[in-house]
């Protein structure tokens, strides 16, 4: 049974929500089973992209809930479900509240498409995907938003004894001169995960985008994804809204 909150929620998708149900490009799964209708609460251009993005490669049905060209509005229907942890992306999956994008894709993969995006357990690729899967948010994007609000607030003079932005890019810089994709040999859904730090990282001026030629050649590869291009389409019509400034300051690069 629905919960008061989610029915509420509902009914203003209703009236303020722009998208309708999407119901993405098949694609072939070696179980079929009945996948429920996914509820996304969305921000344009933030981290529920990638929730939109997975379901678009895997062929799954969503319902995809903002008001577009607004982000007030857009909160206003996540918090209008009543959930203690208002946040994007939030999920409801068969009248269950998720939040965590990394945790929702899990999710996900594990219910309804196991084996699709991710590497066999037992190869050498699955700890290597599992390791960006995490990196994405525990360290990479962790870090260059730390730097991000310090550097607006005080412009760095000299880099930091310790691991900062330009550092936590090299390291993906470096997987990539040796990988195809952060899941090892295939596209899977740490790219997804990835994606999203690595265009803070240059959007927001937090490093040299021209310094990372692998990292420039992955996305290219991954944004032209016809499951990438699909959700641009559906999520965020209008290009990027309330971007943040970039910073005007960064300290001198180590790299040679």
């Amino acid at each position: 049974m629905k919960t008061p909150a989610i029915l509420a929620a509902a009914a203003l998708s209703m009236t303020a929500c722009i998208a309708a149900p999407v119901s993405a490009a098949p694609v072939e799964t070696s179980e079929p089973s009945t996948v429920p209708m996914i509820q996304i609460y969305h921000l344009e251009g933030r981290r529920s992209e990638r929730i939109v993005w997975l379901l678009e490669e895997l062929g799954m049905p969503y319902d995809l809930n903002y008001v577009r060209g607004d982000l007030r509005g857009s909160m206003a229907m996540v918090h209008a479900l009543g959930h203690e942890m208002p946040m994007v992306p939030t999920v409801v999956i068969e009248d269950q509240i998720l939040v965590e994008s990394g945790a929702i894709i899990d999710t996900i993969l594990a219910r309804y498409a196991p084996g699709e995006l991710t590497p066999d357990i037992t190869s050498s690729d699955y700890p290597i995907h599992v390791m960006w899967m995490h990196y994405a948010e525990g360290s990479l994007a962790a870090r260059l938003f730390s730097d991000y609000r310090a550097w607006r607030t005080n412009p760095p003079t000299e880099r930091s004894m310790f691991v900062d932005s330009e550092a936590v890019v090299q390291f993906a810089e470096n997987h990539l001169q040796a990988n195809p994709w952060f899941g090892g040999a295939e596209f899977s859904s740490a790219d997804i995960m990835m994606l999203f730090p690595l265009n803070v990282a240059t959007g927001l001026n937090l490093v040299d985008e021209a310094k990372f030629p692998a990292i420039a050649e992955w996305k290219t590869k991954v944004e032209a994804r016809p499951a990438y291009q699909r959700m641009l389409t559906a999520a965020r019509p209008d290009g990027m809204i309330g971007r943040l400034p970039p910073v005007s300051v960064r300290p001198p690069s180590e790299r040679k």
